[in-house]
């Protein structure tokens, strides 16, 4: 019923969003170069690699020791405006069409953390990652990183599609509102380094 869900969900919402997506494209273009998308290797259901695409907000500016500036420095004016609203999520739909992804779930994070989490966090990859999920209507980038595994578990643990529908609702608020974009003092979220990082 899920994969249902998904289908139904991420199929017309891909449909629907074309023009939108397609303009978002030529305005990146126009603004950033050619380099429209953002692709990168992450965790999937039980830690399996797949590329997560979205649309790019940041350039690949480095520092002088050859090392990527810091996300706020590589942030780009049109990429600030595509997070706050979350339409650089939308090319996750085609991921969600083709199986790597649910429309709800815990948000799929960094290939190097799959090491550093305890074995109660890692069991938000007993699901499909998900484009929005509870910790991202639930303070999204503004809680902390043990706060935001926590309630990723007790999605995992509590999944109904009653639930998914709820959180796609609330989603949809969140995003007007613009609420939990980012955490303190940081562009997006700071490195998460372990239990006690």
């Amino acid at each position: 019923m899920k994969r249902i869900f998904d289908v139904i969900i991420s199929g017309s919402a891909f449909i629907a969003l074309a023009p939108l997506m397609w303009s978002i494209v030529v305005l990146i273009r126009l603004t950033q170069g050619r380099r429209f998308f953002f692709r990168q290797m992450r965790p999937g259901k039980g830690g399996q690699a797949f590329y997560i695409v979205k649309f790019c907000t940041m350039t690949n500016d480095c520092g002088t020791c050859g090392f990527l500036l810091p996300d706020a420095q590589r942030l780009t004016r049109i990429g600030r405006f595509l997070r706050s609203t979350s339409l650089d999520e939308l090319p996750e739909l085609w991921n969600v069409l083709k199986g790597d992804m649910s429309i709800v779930g815990p948000r799929p994070l960094l290939m190097q953390y799959l090491d550093r989490y305890t074995p109660e966090q890692a069991r938000r990859h007993e699901v499909k990652p998900g484009i929005t999920g509870w910790a991202q209507v639930n303070g999204r980038n503004a809680i902390s990183w043990e706060e935001k595994f926590r309630l990723d578990v007790w999605y995992v643990d509590n999944w109904s599609l009653v639930m998914d529908l709820r959180i796609v609702l609330m989603t949809v608020l969140k995003v007007v509102q613009r609420e939990g974009i980012s955490a303190k003092d940081d562009a997006t979220m700071p490195e998460f380094m372990g239990a006690r990082g």
